[in-house]
């Protein structure tokens, strides 16, 4: 029961920075969903990052690696927003945007994960 609370601590936080976050980025930028882009950008660095160190054999509880991945993670980052926003461009005929929104979250949510990874090789050689 302790693991699962947890789990919910991170979702909190991971939802209240997102929320903070996203709305922030949108402020600067109103015109394309950035904040869901950056939001998601930032927590596949982080997933990268946390599990090529468990891979790597760094010791981490199974509560704290689910707080952070499953609950701050999880709730941190979005597919529904980007699969609304993108829906939202794509049905308001701005197919530029649209096809921009979906190639930099993918892409760059890719790039991010590598980047963690490759954070993780530098601080652990």
């Amino acid at each position: 029961m302790i693991h699962i609370l947890y789990i919910g601590i991170g979702g909190f936080f991971g939802a209240v920075f997102r929320f903070l976050t996203a709305r922030f980025i949108n402020n600067l930028f109103p015109s394309l969903p950035l904040g869901t882009l950056f939001v998601n950008v930032i927590g596949s660095f982080i997933i990268g990052f946390i599990m090529y160190n468990v891979m790597g054999g760094k010791q981490i509880s199974p509560e704290i690696r689910d707080m952070l991945l499953i609950g701050f993670i999880g709730a941190f980052t979005t597919m529904s927003a980007l699969a609304y926003e993108s829906f939202r461009l794509f049905e308001l005929s701005q197919f530029l945007l649209f096809g921009l929104n979906v190639f930099l979250n993918v892409f760059l949510s890719l790039l991010a994960v590598f980047a963690g990874k490759e954070l993780y090789l530098i601080l652990n050689r």
